[in-house]
């Protein structure tokens, strides 16, 4: 389960406008996404069905955003204080509008909530928003689903736009900062050293007593170059198997077994 994330201003999450919805169980579910993702106003244009304590029955714990429902008469009614909004729909439209994918829409949304309120609109579970009422909206937003099974429920496409807008305020997209200091990539004799001193600590600890030593240190080898260290990195994991063997030393114990053709006393610590 991962951590959940501190929530950014609600000044920035859409009003979330459901046209006419048909299904209890829909609105509950509306309640209940935006509660995950941080949406803090809903408004209802004629809905065919409206309960509270059914809705708060089905969407558990989520009575304050149930109290905070808008009920409007019509979508201008729903948007009349907007200054952004967008219309989801499935259907192509023979006139030219600007369709956008749903993280487009969802930056578009956060963007324009520097300016007022934004709001995404939802249509019947039916036969979702006509074209008039698409008329209202900025810009209409297509999910991208397969061309075998396009339909897609109410909830669903609820929870896919609410999860895009919640990912641009969060930051989700940001990438995080570079390390203070970059390294260079490690030299290829870097890397060789770095291979001989653990395969001295190996043979220090027995690790080899039941393994083929050329089979685990070539294995050892493609490890540490998928993992394509930089300078410091290699000279840390270098350090580390050059301690496997001083701390045998300074507890006086010999090591188990040493490289062949190597003498007992064989270091590599250098350079």
């Amino acid at each position: 389960m991962t951590e959940p994330v501190r929530p950014p201003a609600a000044e920035a999450a859409p009003i979330l406008v459901l046209v006419a919805p048909q299904d209890i169980v829909n609105i509950a579910s509306a309640v209940r996404l935006s509660k995950n993702f941080g949406i803090t106003r809903i408004r209802l244009v004629n809905p065919e069905v409206f309960d509270p304590w059914r809705i708060e029955g089905i969407a558990h714990n989520t009575a304050d955003l149930v109290a905070r429902i808008e009920i409007c008469s019509s979508l201008a009614e729903a948007l009349k204080d907007t200054v952004y909004s967008v219309a989801l729909t499935a259907r192509g439209r023979a006139a030219k509008r600007t369709v956008l994918e749903p993280r487009e829409a969802a930056a578009e949304l956060v963007g324009q909530a520097d300016h007022g309120p934004v709001a995404m609109v939802f249509g019947r579970e039916d036969k979702g928003l006509s074209n008039d009422e698409l008329d209202f909206c900025r810009a209409l937003v297509s999910i991208p689903t397969s061309a075998e099974y396009t339909s897609m429920n109410l909830a669903q496409a609820i929870g896919i736009m609410s999860y895009e807008t919640w990912r641009v305020r969060i930051g989700a997209d940001i990438s995080t900062k570079p390390p203070r200091r970059r390294a260079e990539p490690a030299a290829a004799d870097q890397i060789e050293w770095l291979f001989a001193d653990w395969t001295r600590a190996l043979w220090a600890i027995d690790f080899f007593k039941t393994r083929q030593h050329d089979y685990v240190m070539r294995s050892f080898r493609e490890i540490v170059f998928r993992a394509g260290l930089d300078g410091r990195e290699a000279a840390l994991l270098r350090a580390m198997g050059i301690e496997v063997r001083r701390f045998l030393e300074r507890n006086g114990v010999a090591p188990a077994a040493v490289p062949p053709g190597e003498g007992p006393a064989a270091h590599a610590d250098e350079p």
